[in-house]
């Protein structure tokens, strides 16, 4: 009955189960983890904008580099302005993720002579892409800054191509070392998002802020991963539903079927009809030679 299972097209299908099986559990896995490591993000992102502000120096120097354990935490530094090295990063969006201008990125010297980079918020790309924008005035004389330290950018980590012949004073990417290179100055590692101003300027004389990096959000790879474990059950509820299907089918087909006999006639049992000479024989009755003589006479 059950001989069907070792054809060709049931051991394939028999196969693929078996294969379909421990790769969904694992892409389940993948999808797990996936989910861990994105509320993993979001708590650091939670634990470094709800920390204490400190110096800007206790995370960062002219030497190493700024890592993802310092990203985003809130610091505060001390310094004037060097506007001569203003530059703006092309191709950054606005706040509403679509509006595409710059970024407005200004070292900040330091007492003791080092710079910080600043990107004090986004500005509109105007007509050309080829002149300078219009940008807000930095504040003059000594400020006290605070804000988000950041890594530097790279075109590994940022995705962003860093292109060569660019307008005068325009850059691709928020990078320490390039800028440090470009302006003789000892610059701090990383560069700084900017949340605050001491003292403040007035309204309307500050480019538009970067905003607070969304860590709310954790995606669906949660539902992806219950998906895909929901796969993994039905593959062998799929498999024996076409078995029991296949075992019906076969079972019907070698049952002959019933019905009226070929000619059509009547199946019953016929009745005899009984020899009725044969009868009067046997109950002693004149014999047809008799009868014949009887009649003669």
């Amino acid at each position: 009955m059950y001989r069907f299972l070792l054809s060709r097209q049931w051991v394939i299908l028999t196969l693929v189960a078996l294969v379909l099986m421990p790769a969904m559990v694992e892409l389940g896995f993948w999808q797990y983890h996936r989910h861990q490591e994105r509320v993993a993000h979001n708590d650091r992102i939670a634990a470094s904008l709800s920390a204490d502000p400190v110096p800007v120096d206790e995370l960062t120097g002219t030497d190493g580099e700024v890592t993802d354990r310092e990203r985003y935490r809130a610091v505060t530094a001390t310094g004037t302005y060097d506007t001569e090295h203003e530059v703006v990063v092309r191709r950054r969006t606005a706040e509403d993720g679509q509006s595409i201008g710059y970024f407005v990125l200004t070292p900040l010297v330091r007492e003791d002579g080092t710079a910080l980079l600043v990107n004090r918020g986004w500005v509109t790309s105007g007509a050309s892409q080829t002149a300078f924008p219009e940008v807000p005035a930095a504040p003059k004389g000594e400020v006290t800054l605070s804000g988000r330290l950041m890594p530097d950018e790279t075109e590994a980590g940022s995705g962003i191509k860093d292109r060569a012949g660019l307008p005068e004073r325009q850059v691709m990417l928020m990078n320490s070392e390039q800028q440090a290179k470009a302006t003789g100055l000892p610059v701090l590692r990383g560069y700084l998002q900017l949340t605050g101003t001491d003292p403040a300027p007035a309204r309307g004389e500050t480019a538009q802020p970067v905003p607070e990096p969304d860590h709310s959000g954790i995606g669906a790879h949660m539902a992806y991963a219950v998906q895909w474990w929901l796969f993994v059950a039905a593959v062998p509820v799929g498999w024996f539903v076409l078995f029991r299907r296949e075992v019906r089918d076969r079972t019907a087909a070698a049952v002959p079927a019933s019905g009226p006999s070929p000619a059509g006639g009547d199946d019953r049992p016929q009745q005899r009809v009984p020899d009725e000479s044969a009868e009067q024989r046997t109950e002693g009755g004149p014999s047809l030679a008799a009868r014949a003589g009887g009649t003669a006479d």
